[in-house]
């Protein structure tokens, strides 16, 4: 889960995620293009918090990252994460919400939407823009541009030019 919202990789990707496919000291991962949703490879930077959670997989599985008593996950949101949210009360959520609050967060942070496309792996634009409406405030910056045009336009001298016409 925490690797999810770190990286934004969809459950399959994690489950499936093997050691050959990070480089830590590059601080990259990567899915290939027969793994990904879109037919296409994604290259993952590694933060800081996905590295730390790497760390603590070291030595665990000799193949694959992510195991559970020392077989692989096959599968994200099992049972065990269903009873994990009934008991911290939280209703109508999947494993696929990890990846859309990884995404609001990227928003709210100021992460440029072009960026987000190519850190999510998505190829239609379309889904990025459906996190556009969480910070607004990144439309104040290009909104300003136009600060002072009206107020010239309606200074008394140009009033005056204007109801001369």
């Amino acid at each position: 889960m925490l690797f999810t919202l770190a990286t934004g990789l969809r459950g399959s990707n994690i489950t499936g995620l093997e050691w050959n496919q990070i480089d830590m000291q590059h601080r990259i991962a990567w899915i290939h293009a027969d793994q990904s949703k879109n037919g296409k490879p994604i290259r993952i930077p590694l933060n800081d918090d996905a590295l730390t959670i790497l760390r603590k997989q070291i030595g665990k599985h000799q193949t694959r990252v992510f195991t559970y008593k020392g077989k692989p996950i096959e599968k994200a949101g099992t049972k065990a994460w269903r009873a994990g949210l009934e008991r911290a009360g939280i209703k109508n959520f999947t494993w696929h919400g990890l990846r859309h609050t990884w995404a609001s967060w990227h928003v709210q942070a100021g992460t440029p939407l072009n960026v987000l496309q190519e850190l999510g792996g998505w190829s239609d634009y379309k889904m990025v823009l459906r996190y556009t409406h969480l910070a607004p405030e990144h439309l104040a910056e290009h909104a300003n541009r136009l600060n002072g045009i009206v107020a010239k336009s309606v200074a008394p001298d140009n009033v005056t030019k204007l109801k001369a016409r």
